[in-house]
């Protein structure tokens, strides 16, 4: 056997060391209280604190109970003139006894001496139980009983009316009492990975409750007066056998709803829940997201509702406008909402998994910016297509309320009166489209959008000046100025600095403009189709763009390409084809960004060294 084992040290190491432990937890309450040394109980007199963890320990020490009553050898020789912080006048009483990572079994009834105990760390032992005497730990404040084998709490314990951290997660509680309402201090609560099948109505009484974990066990329903934990922000209750929710809208401070792995079938009511930003509901038996539900989030951030049974979005989840990441991942979608394209701060989508008709395949793998793409090019074709108006037929205040977007693509427009404008701003529009008209410039009435609108699409117009004005619009994310006529745009447009998105492709520009490099949250560049003759990677350029991660530049008249832009590792995509550089080569461009960032990257000149 040593022969098969001779070269792995480690193992023989560790076979020693679990040999030891072994001996020494079951039956060796010798080595035990050895392990409660001099040293240890001098420095816990000195500091009020006494580590044990990961000891081996089968049992405690009796002399950790007592260990305010001990009075050094040294000490009984009193010498008031020497400096000592050992002596017995200079001792402080135990406030936090750490016991976790043993294999303690039992807790002796004396745990009661240590009356100033203000944590107290349990986790990870092998106990089954606690004494009564517990409870009069009257000046416990936090306390950790994690991954141990108890299956009922003394109704003592009840009493530790200090507590304001308690966990006791990777248990057998199969039962609280009501009196676990007397806990009123308690901020954070954990009591995920138990078998709770029921809560006591006296839960609604831990009403400074920050936090709250629930999660794997085996409930069925949240007692009603669950809403009266007003100060609540976290609230997981993953992984149990929940049916329903009740209304939520009491809870107006929770952040962060977790409910996954559940037997939900419908959203419940959730209005008066305004800051509640996450909510994860995957795995459920959900059919439907309301109407009202995204007339009542529209302050949300995650949604994370996969692997249920969605049939529909509404059309109004256009008013999720600070949505940054949906997962409807395998669901029974089978066509999207038109208005889902106008989430304009969507970061991640993911819809696989459904059976959307629509929608081919490569565009639902493509990830988000493609799917936001076909989103956005589809609500332009539809409004083409189905929209048959003259030019003084202007979308109403109801239709304007309810999209949160002026439509106004390809109506051979010249002008938009302002009047319109005013409609839209007192709509709170988040998007305009005016693409595919006939302007020949921005109309000034757009800036009385400046608090809410977020995309601005101007494309396939004759605009050729953008006017400085535009910069009072501080809220904008995305920017489509392509195909218009545009020679420079004004140094205003650098104080944008929400703009994520800049098409400014199929113009007349020759460099690309000192403004854009101002743009320090932008993430994508198309400026393809122009007349952009260098790459410009200095400092004070390309180089602030630390956001950047696509940059579409083919189509230009681009003589080098310097391979300092191979130090650009945050673009994921980079395109360049159309120029008129002889490195890199055609093949080099075809193999994808990686390739040529990497081919740039190995000709950067080294510095010479001595």
């Amino acid at each position: 056997m040593l022969e098969d084992k001779n070269d792995d040290s480690s193992y023989n190491s560790n076979t020693i060391y679990v040999s030891v432990i072994f001996h020494k937890n079951f039956g060796d309450k010798k080595a035990d209280e050895s392990e409660l040394s001099n040293g240890l109980i001098k420095s816990a007199k000195r500091t009020g604190q006494l580590n044990l963890s990961n000891r081996g320990l089968g049992s405690v020490p009796e002399n950790v109970w007592k260990i305010d009553e001990l009075v050094m050898e040294e000490s009984k020789e009193v010498d008031f003139a020497r400096s000592d912080l050992n002596n017995w006048w200079n001792a402080e009483s135990l406030k936090m006894l750490d016991l976790s990572s043993n294999v303690v079994k039992t807790i002796s009834p004396n745990v009661k001496l240590l009356q100033q105990l203000v944590t107290m760390k349990l986790h990870d032992n092998a106990l089954t139980t606690l004494p009564a005497e517990f409870g009069e730990l009257k000046n416990l404040s936090n306390l950790s009983l994690d991954h141990n084998k108890l299956s009922l709490l003394p109704k003592e314990f009840y009493k530790l009316t200090e507590l304001r951290w308690l966990s006791l997660s990777h248990n057998q509680l199969e039962r609280i009492e009501p009196d676990f309402g007397d806990l009123v201090m308690l901020n954070f609560l954990n009591m995920s990975h138990n078998k709770l099948v029921e809560l006591p109505p006296g839960m609604g009484y831990l009403v400074r409750l920050v936090e709250l974990n629930l999660s794997h066990n085996q409930l069925q329903e949240l007692p009603p007066d669950i809403v009266n934990l007003r100060d609540l922000k976290k609230l997981n209750i993953s992984n149990n056998n929940l049916r329903q929710l009740p209304p939520m809208g009491e809870l107006r401070k929770m952040e962060i709803l977790d409910a996954n792995h559940n037997d939900i079938e419908e959203l419940p009511d959730f209005y008066g829940c305004t800051a509640l930003k996450e909510i994860y509901l995957a795995n459920n038996y959900i059919k439907e997201i309301t109407e009202e539900f995204c007339d009542q989030m529209q302050h949300l951030t995650v949604l994370n509702i996969r692997d249920n049974k969605v049939e529909v979005l509404p059309e109004n989840v256009s008013l999720l406008q600070t949505l940054k990441r949906l997962d409807l991942t395998n669901n029974n979608l089978n066509k999207l909402p038109k208005n889902l394209g106008l989430l304009s701060q969507l970061q991640s989508i993911n819809m696989e998994g459904n059976k959307l008709s629509m929608v081919r395949q490569d565009v639902i793998k493509g990830g988000t910016d493609r799917m936001m793409k076909f989103l956005r090019d589809r609500i332009t074709e539809e409004l083409v297509c189905d929209t048959k108006v003259t030019n003084n037929d202007w979308p109403d205040k109801y239709t304007l309320k309810k999209s949160q977007a002026l439509m106004l693509p390809a109506r051979d427009l010249t002008s938009v009166p302002e009047d319109v404008f005013v409609a839209a701003a007192s709509a709170e529009v988040h998007i305009v489209d005016i693409s595919r008209n006939k302007l020949l410039e921005i109309p000034n009435s757009v800036t009385l959008l400046r608090e809410t609108l977020s995309q601005l699409i101007l494309s396939s117009n004759s605009i050729s000046n953008v006017p400085s004005q535009i910069c009072c619009l501080s809220h904008l994310q995305f920017l489509d100025l392509g195909k218009n006529c545009l020679l420079d745009l004004p140094p205003e447009i650098g104080d944008l600095k929400n703009v994520r998105e800049l098409v400014i492709s199929n113009n007349k520009f020759t460099k690309i403009p000192r403004c854009v490099y101002e743009l320090e949250k932008l993430e994508i560049l198309l400026a393809a189709e122009n007349q952009i003759d260098e790459i410009n990677v200095s400092s004070d350029a390309l180089t602030k763009l630390k956001k950047l991660a696509v940059l579409d530049l083919s189509n230009n008249s681009i003589f080098t390409v310097p391979p300092e832009l191979g130090n650009f590792t945050h673009l994921r995509s980079l395109e360049l084809m159309g120029n008129c550089f002889r490195q890199p080569r055609h093949a080099i461009l075809a193999k994808g960004t990686a390739s040529v960032l990497s081919y740039l990257r190995d000709r950067i000149p080294q510095t010479a060294t001595n």
